[in-house]
């Protein structure tokens, strides 16, 4: 989805829509493609699961 897409989905401004998901991309968890003039971006589905992964075995420890 594009930043346009996302911003339909929460009621935050581009700019800071576009901080969070940088901070993502750094994390890795989400990816970037540029087309043109927009970037879409996407889940990275294998670091995603490796978290939930993380997490459903973090909860199992208590």
């Amino acid at each position: 989805m594009s930043v346009n897409e996302l911003l339909k989905h929460f009621d935050i401004t581009q700019a800071s829509l576009s901080h969070h998901l940088d901070i993502l991309k750094r994390a890795n968890l989400v990816l970037d493609e540029k087309k043109w003039q927009f970037v879409f971006y996407s889940l990275n589905v294998s670091v995603f699961e490796e978290f939930v992964k993380w997490l459903f075995d973090f909860i199992k420890k208590d």
